[in-house]
């Protein structure tokens, strides 16, 4: 069975000395004070608090994922999500991880199941790139436009644009047919839309923040159009779950990495970098970047207190930012906590070929797997890092598939719960998003934020006095 595991002696004193390391009476230490935040994280899940903790047995969301998938397979050429933020990060990690890089533009590669694009964005350079691609293909194309709420701006622009192209080529009634509502059960202006039209929905569920969803039909449904093991991942996330429960943060992966990241934030190293030393692996970073940063940088903490919290998550990709990153990560401020990624068997190998005869100084690399080399270059770093007194962790992946990804994505999301209590704030909420989303308003004219729009653009409007 594969499995992933999360290897911690790299941040221990043993490794990189008294000053930067965590010695074994800390560790001691830390397992008393991470173990309420384990008990209290646990309570709430008990008390419902907490649902995303449940999403992997839901049968009811899986069922219906996989209804809507196979009222579509065969059907069409094209899957296009619009969404942005935990409605996309989550679905195109997935994709990275567990699809082949070709998938796109390879038949053969996607077995019949239709291409992903995954729009979180609204830069019109970008979009307009493809409804020009597009445009004779809509007949087979579905969008599933996910929004609980659909008032969102940059989903809903997307939408509005989508559901006009829609309706002057195919009809008024082809939005029905090509668009799938992913919303609120009950309430909200997509549900709205989608109810007034007709649209095939999907449920985002209550209490649970987007950046929590890819165990619900938000993430689902679209890796179970391209053929991804949903059952896999659910599988991979529950047996996680088992051991994310224990109050033993030596038994406990999530507890400990909570508890290393709380550890180094206090004492001079308040950021995070994660570093996956495969290609499949990039997407997972950009994920765990909006779960970090969203849910622990916070100004108050739950006694109403302003503390201003919160470990910067930073994305490098092994081994190309060897070559872009590291000088500054051993020679720089020694502020950071590195986290590997590193998987042992990459399913598929490749020989490196045979060396020139003017070149025998390349002969190390002749006849070498390339899963060895990059491997080796992890290695590497990790080695050169901690030569310099930076400590690491690494999260080891037996292989890369479904139910260890559904492993990974578990276990950073009660790391992240855990770590929301061991530093005292609401885990959940992102108030300050909403001033940006009223702001946004506001510039677009939006009625009843006509007063927020006389404050804002003196502050945005560009003084040529101080343009050089």
């Amino acid at each position: 069975m594969s499995k992933i595991g999360l290897y911690y002696k790299n941040v221990s004193a043993e490794v990189v000395g008294d000053e930067h390391g965590i010695s074994k009476s800390q560790f001691a230490e830390l397992a008393q004070q991470v173990k309420p935040a384990i008990a209290e994280v646990n309570k709430q899940r008990k008390e419902g608090k907490i649902p995303y903790r449940d999403l992997p047995y839901n049968k009811e969301y899986l069922e219906s994922v996989k209804q809507v998938a196979a009222d579509i397979e065969g059907k069409f050429e094209n899957f296009v999500v619009l969404g942005i933020g935990g409605s996309a990060l989550g679905n195109i990690a997935l994709q990275t991880a567990l699809s082949p890089y070709m998938y796109n533009t390879d038949a053969a590669q996607r077995n019949g199941k239709p291409r992903l694009f995954v729009f979180d964005n609204v830069d019109p350079a970008q979009l307009s790139s493809f409804l020009d691609w597009i445009g004779d293909k809509l007949e087979k194309t579905v969008f599933n436009v996910i929004s609980k709420s659909g008032r969102t701006a940059e989903t809903a622009s997307q939408f509005l644009t989508i559901r006009q192209l829609l309706t002057d080529k195919l009809g008024r009634h082809a939005c029905r047919d090509h668009i799938i509502a992913t919303t609120d059960a009950n309430e909200g202006t997509m549900r709205k839309i989608a109810d007034d039209a007709g649209y095939r929905t999907l449920v985002v569920p209550d209490g649970v923040g987007g950046r929590f969803s890819v165990f619900s039909p938000v993430g689902l449904l679209s890796a179970a159009v391209c053929g991804i093991d949903i059952d896999g991942l659910l599988e991979g996330a529950a047996q996680m779950d088992k051991k994310v429960s224990g109050e033993d943060m030596f038994t406990n992966p999530a507890a400990m990495n909570a508890a290393i990241n709380w550890h180094y934030y206090n004492r001079g190293k308040p950021i995070s970098v994660m570093f996956p030393y495969a290609y499949a692996l990039k997407d997972f970073a950009d994920w765990y970047r909006q779960l970090w940063a969203e849910s622990l940088g916070k100004s108050v903490d739950l006694k109403g207190n302003e503390v201003f919290v919160g470990p910067t998550p930073v994305k490098a990709l092994g081994t190309t930012d060897q070559h872009s990153q590291v000088q500054l990560y051993r020679e720089g401020p020694n502020d950071k906590l590195f986290t590997f990624l590193q998987i042992e068997d990459f399913g598929k190998e490749i020989t490196v070929g045979s060396t020139p005869n003017c070149a025998p100084e390349l002969g190390y690399l002749a006849g070498a797997k390339m899963s060895k080399l990059i491997n080796a270059e992890k290695m590497a770093t990790e080695y050169a890092l901690l030569h310099d007194k930076r400590p690491c962790l690494t999260v080891l992946f037996d292989r890369l598939d479904a139910v260890t990804a559904g492993q990974f994505i578990y276990l950073y999301e009660v790391t992240t719960s855990i770590a929301g209590e061991l530093f005292g704030i609401n885990t959940y909420d992102q108030p300050a998003v909403e001033l940006g989303k009223e702001a946004t308003f506001a510039l677009m004219d939006r009625e009843g934020y006509e007063k927020l729009a006389e404050k804002i653009r003196p502050v945005t409007k560009i003084d040529g006095d101080f343009l050089v």
